[in-house]
């Protein structure tokens, strides 16, 4: 089994500026791209696993606190790939890492996390939604507009009305940029619930836009 102590990535020079550039300079880099690092990381996946659940967020930790950026991409892979093995206690818990290094990239991966916990609990979703609804930090309000991004018959259209209504008028691009992007996607499945949200409601116009790609 791999121990975390051990566990280092091997980037490439040549990409650290680049992707470091790509993420506004908020971040220092390895300089290893996602296929590289899936394959790097492979086998701590596969022993974290096996963890308890209490030493696997002690490894999402450690992970998450090192300083190149790729190291909270590999907390937030192995975070996915125990998902099934987590109670409303870790997914309590995993929330924290949320508001650390904040940036789109991190945040939405988290949402994944999630995203997949409640499809996998469905009766636990508003337990779940209640952990980011109305939170003072912006980034963890993103994820209970995009908690249910990924779902179809199964998304509660009340919940997702109340993340969104909630923020219609915050003047951030990143809130509103989901509210679009969340609209968007489930217009693929109902479309005219969406064109019918949208006449109801003053939304910013980049919501309106971004909502609107697939309604024609």
């Amino acid at each position: 089994m791999q121990k975390i102590t051990e566990f280092k990535l091997t980037g490439t020079a040549e990409f650290k500026e680049p992707m470091a550039a790509y993420m506004k300079n908020k971040f220092l880099f390895v300089g290893v791209k996602t296929p590289a690092r899936k394959q790097q990381s492979k086998e701590l996946i596969k022993s974290s696993r096996k963890l308890p659940l209490k030493e696997l967020l002690k490894t999402v930790d450690e992970l998450y606190q090192r300083v190149e950026r790729e190291y909270q991409y590999v907390a937030i892979d192995i975070s996915f790939a125990n998902v099934k093995r987590f109670s409303f206690v870790e997914i309590q818990a995993l929330t924290q890492f949320v508001m650390q290094k904040s940036w789109w990239d991190s945040v939405d991966a988290w949402r994944k996390v999630f995203g997949k916990y409640v499809q996998l609990h469905p009766g636990e979703k508003r337990q779940v939604f209640g952990l980011f609804y109305k939170h003072e930090d912006f980034w963890m309000r993103r994820i209970s507009i995009l908690l249910q991004l990924l779902e179809k018959k199964t998304l509660n259209k009340e919940l997702l009305m109340e993340a969104i209504l909630y923020d219609q008028t915050t003047d951030e691009f990143f809130i509103q940029k989901a509210i679009g992007w969340a609209l968007r996607n489930y217009s693929k499945y109902d479309p005219l619930w969406v064109k019918s949200f949208i006449a109801a409601h003053s939304l910013s116009k980049l919501a309106v836009r971004e909502a609107s790609v697939y309604l024609g």
